[in-house]
Parts: C-alpha cells; sequence; structure tokens
C-alpha cells in the first residue's frame, strides 16, 4: 500500500436544482404520500434514525463483524461515518483522515479475514460535470468498551476515478465476490449504466479509470399511477439510490421499490443484473437512498433521508 501523499482535491459540488425549487419539489410530494402507503407488508420499521445530525443519509453498511450495528453517511458535509443499532440509536461516529465530502452517495465493505474494509463513495455528480470522482477505502474501527465509536481513522487508499465514456452521476455501489470488484451503477442514465474496478486497483492505485460493464435494463419505468403517489417526482422513480450484493442475491433501491435480482450458478454480476428481478414495493418514506444487507444475507435494512429517518427491515421469504 502506497503512503499516503496529499490530500485529494475534488472540485466543488455543483448543484442541478436551485434550493427553493426542491423545496418545492419535496412539500407537493409530501402532500401526497402517505407513510407506508402501498408499501409491501414484509417491510418492518424498527425504529428512527436518533443522530440530529443525520439529516441527509444517502449511504448504509451493515457490520458483519459487530452485532447490532449499522455504518451511515450524509451526502455532504464532514467526512464523517455515523454508527446506529438497529433501533436507529446513536453509538457515534469517526471521522477520515485526509478525506473530503463532496458527495457521498453510498458505502459498501470489502471483506478481509482480519478485518473488513468500508468503502466510501463520492460519486453523486447531479449536473455530470465532474471530471473525476472518488473512492476512500478504510478499515472498519472496533468500538470502545462501551460500544462506542470516535475519533480519526486513517485513510488506506484514496483513488480517483474517471468513466470512460464521460461524467455520469452515480447513486450506488456495492461489492462483488464473484469477480472481485467494486460495481458503479449510474442513476440519470436510461437505462442506467454498470461499470467495475477491481480490487488490486482499489487498493493499491491514486487514479484509474472505471470499465464500462453494460446496461441494467429491468427496472419499472415510471407509470401514470405513481403519480398519485409521488407528484411531481414521478419521473425520477425507477432511478437506482442504493445497491448490496450478499451471496447469489443483489438489492437494487429505488424511490418506488426493492428489486431483488438472483444470480444463476456459473453467472457473473454484470449479466445478473439484466435478469428478471422481483420488485418489492416500497418501503414508502420519502427518499430511499441507502440499502445493505445484513451479515446473514435474508435481511435487507432501507433508510431515507430527512432528519429522523425512518430505518425499515426487509425479511427475505425461503
Amino acid at each position: 500500500m502506497p503512503a499516503m501523499s496529499s490530500v485529494p482535491c475534488p472540485p466543488a459540488r455543483a448543484c442541478c436544482i436551485a434550493p427553493l425549487l426542491l423545496l418545492t419539489l419535496w412539500l407537493a410530494s409530501a402532500c401526497q404520500q402517505t407513510p407506508g402507503e402501498l408499501s409491501d407488508p414484509r417491510f418492518e420499521r424498527t425504529g428512527t434514525v436518533r443522530s440530529g445530525e443525520l439529516d441527509e443519509i444517502s449511504g448504509l453498511q451493515s457490520s458483519h463483524r459487530y452485532q447490532d450495528l449499522l455504518w451511515v453517511h450524509n451526502d455532504d458535509g464532514a467526512p464523517r461515518v455515523y454508527a446506529m443499532d438497529h433501533q436507529g440509536r446513536d453509538r457515534g461516529y469517526f471521522d477520515l483522515a485526509d478525506a473530503v465530502n463532496v458527495d457521498w452517495e453510498d458505502m459498501t465493505r470489502i471483506p478481509g479475514q482480519e478485518n473488513d474494509l468500508l468503502v466510501l463513495a463520492d460519486i453523486g455528480d447531479n449536473d455530470q460535470r465532474r471530471s473525476r470522482v472518488w473512492l476512500y477505502l478504510v478499515d472498519e474501527p472496533k468500538p470502545d468498551d462501551k460500544g462506542r465509536y470516535e475519533g480519526i481513522q486513517p485513510v488506506r487508499n484514496w483513488i480517483s476515478l474517471r468513466y470512460p465514456d464521460g461524467p455520469r452521476d452515480a447513486e450506488s455501489i456495492a461489492w462483488d465476490p464473484v469477480a472481485q470488484q467494486l460495481l458503479i451503477l449510474s442513476k440519470r442514465d436510461n437505462p442506467p449504466r454498470l461499470y467495475g474496478l477491481d480490487k488490486d486497483t482499489a487498493l493499491n492505485a491514486r487514479e484509474a479509470e472505471l470499465r464500462f460493464l453494460g446496461e441494467v435494463t429491468g427496472l419499472r419505468p415510471p407509470e401514470p399511477d405513481d403519480r398519485a403517489r409521488f407528484g411531481e417526482r414521478t419521473v425520477w422513480v425507477s432511478q437506482p439510490t442504493g445497491l448490496s450484493i450478499a451471496g447469489n442475491q443483489a438489492a437494487l433501491l429505488t424511490y418506488r421499490s426493492l428489486y431483488l435480482f438472483q444470480r444463476q450458478e456459473g453467472q457473473d454480476w454484470p449479466s445478473a443484473l439484466n435478469g428478471l428481478p422481483e420488485e418489492v414495493l416500497g418501503p414508502a418514506a420519502m427518499q430511499e437512498e441507502a440499502v445493505s444487507h445484513g451479515p446473514d444475507g435474508s435481511t435487507i435494512w432501507v433508510t431515507s433521508e430527512g432528519l429522523r429517518a425512518p430505518l425499515t427491515r426487509y425479511r427475505k421469504q425461503n
């Protein structure tokens, strides 16, 4: 692992919609959406995000080494990862050294023998103008004797990435254990575009070009009935906002639904993500942008932007 040299200097975040317009759209959708409406009964609300600092959760990762622990982050502000339990209660946080949060949009984990790596994906780009996006890889820290987290965690590696076909807005990253690579799925393309980065490059290089792996074509487009629930946000309901892979299942989150893809024997994940998914409607929160499988692979956690966001658990049926 090369030593950290200089702190990365990504460009300032660009916003494609004025704050007043964003507020207007949010209020319009809020008036037309009832929490829990049209949500699959397999979704169970387990709690509420308690930390007053978590107002724009865009990434979620369940710990596989520590029980009752979820990692989350906001999509801007401090380069900070927060810990909470399965009821949303605060368990502290840690900051990343030598990191910048321009537009963190998702996180995943790379499993290891002695420790797991958390991967923070600074890949948001509403205007699709960033020439490079960034990943930060950091060892999952251990809790103190009270089960809490604090302090600054050194970054194992940071890497700047470019797309082979120009800038993309993306909010989804996942670890592909079959090909030993990170997968990044674009958001605003129709259909979404899938890119890969191999593990060795992610761990050791400082810059790289992502590999285009194909498109994901199985997401249901917006339909007229969606307008009654989502209002002006209807055009966005099929856009991917989070991705998680566990075993032979991938969970892909959109504003409207959770899509479950199954990988067959001998199939790679780029192909599996173009199979026919199971669509699970919901959960019905305002703006779901974060999803993660639990360690057992049968539980999927989902949460949303906004203060005191609902924390929701989906249990797969056998």
